[in-house]
């Protein structure tokens, strides 16, 4: 039996407790031992709103846990990771992993030789629309993502590009799988004193660029992908869940306009393609795989070096937009 415990019972720690509980009942292998958070209030009618145990404090939560859902503010991350690791606990924390590459490389430190599982929470990688390209084979040669969303309060003690633009950082790093070669970025404080839009351009080893925006400041939501490779081109949109490919193939040799395909000449005709998406709640889905690399003792979905690498690439795109506006402050 793997007992839980979340610390962090904001907006997202919340659905996290929905989620456990729900996981509870559809599995017996896991318990949720109780909860914690520093704000009383929330920790009071959230421990009576989901029926659990709340904890007095954060070391009594995790001594009385194997395994930590960590849901607290990106400042605080890595002083209770280090805790919970040096406790020898299980730990799932939400991105980004911590605030800084230095407070990364030390959870890294720490945890190296230790037999636990550390998982972090990158959700858009268990996205339906993503999950149904698993099957495809992608090699990227170019991509443009657009993350946009309405201005609200929280996530507002990180930038843009730790709080939205990393998920992108994150996919597009796991699909590319390749040595960042160069970063140009761009953006602008606007309603916060973190940067509020922001867009980066970057170069791969390999030859790929990968066009990423990110803002919080849009009137409407869009959070889309699209991926352009050799005779392909992907389309992802997250928020529909929907996953479209356009690709190239001989002709039979028929003519006209289907709904399939349509011939363009030469022999070739473009096929499109809708992936089949599962219905998946990606939230319920990582903590399930979280659950079972430590029950089969198997290697996280997301590990901390990952979790580790989408932080450095958002924390250099950070460095390159403080570039940017110093030059044209100083103009």
């Amino acid at each position: 039996m793997i007992k839980i415990t979340v610390i962090g019972i904001g907006h997202l720690g919340r659905l996290h407790v929905k989620n456990l509980k729900e996981i509870e009942k559809e599995r017996n292998d896991i318990q949720i031992t109780g909860i914690f958070d520093a704000d009383s209030e929330k920790l009071n009618k959230a421990a009576d709103e989901f029926s659990v145990k709340k904890f007095d404090s954060v070391d009594d939560a995790i001594d009385n846990s194997d395994s930590i859902i960590l849901v607290t503010p990106t400042t605080t991350h890595f002083e209770l990771a280090k805790k919970i690791i040096g406790k020898d606990k299980n730990i799932f924390i939400e991105k980004p992993v911590t605030e800084t590459i230095p407070e990364a490389d030390e959870l890294l430190k720490l945890s190296k030789n230790k037999k636990i599982k550390i998982q972090v929470g990158h959700i858009e990688r268990f996205n339906p629309a993503v999950l149904a390209l698993e099957k495809y084979n992608l090699k990227p040669l170019f991509i443009e993502t657009h993350r946009l969303s309405q201005f609200n309060p929280r996530g507002t003690d990180v930038s843009v590009i730790q709080d939205l633009m990393i998920h992108d950082i994150d996919i597009i790093l796991k699909l590319v799988n390749s040595p960042v070669e160069r970063i140009d970025a761009n953006g602008v404080a606007i309603l916060t004193d973190k940067i509020d839009i922001a867009n980066a351009r970057i170069r791969f080893k390999n030859g790929c660029v990968a066009n990423i925006t990110a803002s919080r400041i849009s009137q409407n939501k869009m959070r889309k992908m699209r991926v352009f490779q050799k005779n392909a081109y992907i389309s992802i949109d997250f928020l529909q869940n929907l996953s479209e490919i356009f690709h190239l193939e001989d002709s039979d040799g028929s003519e006209g306009f289907s709904f399939a395909s349509f011939d363009i000449g030469n022999n070739k005709k473009i096929v499109y393609e809708r992936a089949t998406v599962e219905d998946i709640n990606p939230m319920k889905y990582e903590l399930n795989k979280f659950i079972d690399s430590i029950k089969n003792n198997t290697e996280p979905v997301v590990n901390l070096e990952e979790g580790k690498r989408a932080l450095e690439v958002a924390e250099y795109v950070i460095k390159e937009v403080e570039n940017s506006l110093t030059k044209i402050t100083n103009n």
